[in-house]
């Protein structure tokens, strides 16, 4: 169990639900139920990754590199939509928000936290897939590499 993703993974999901409490006073609220959903889905999957890390077989730069990824995939992308959210910044998020436009900077933050976000979910996922591969073929390939 890797109590690290836990954590995160509550401390998500307990921010998005203080935070719904705040959806009405947002500059878009379609875009802050957006992110409260982001929130709390991100947290569950962290949740979900930490409780079956015994079965991921990585090595510790792998694994590191994939905690992290989850870790900063779930916040980004909760955190990006609640930018958007409170700013009015939606370029990126025209379905969940329309077609408001928010000040340059918020733009440019919401981009660069979606973009990466989907990033480090690729290789988070792609790690996880990896990691998850036949405990039998992991062994083989271990003992060809001696």
């Amino acid at each position: 169990m890797n109590l690290r993703l836990l954590r995160y993974g509550f401390v998500l999901v307990l921010i998005s639900l203080a935070l719904s409490l705040f959806i009405p006073a947002m500059a878009v609220p379609r875009l802050a139920l957006s992110a409260h959903t982001i929130g709390i889905m991100s947290g569950i999957l962290m949740i979900l990754v930490g409780a079956i890390w015994p079965a991921f077989g990585l090595g510790p730069v792998q694994a590191t590199t994939m905690e992290w990824c989850w870790i900063y995939s779930g916040y980004a992308n909760w955190l990006g939509c609640m930018v958007g959210a409170a700013t009015g910044a939606s370029a990126m998020t025209p379905i969940a928000a329309g077609t408001k436009v928010g000040p340059f900077i918020a733009e440019a933050l919401v981009m660069a936290l979606l973009v990466t976000t989907g990033l480090s979910a690729l290789v988070a996922a792609g790690l996880s897939v990896w990691a998850l591969r036949d405990k039998a073929l992991r062994t083989a390939a271990a003992g060809a590499g001696e």
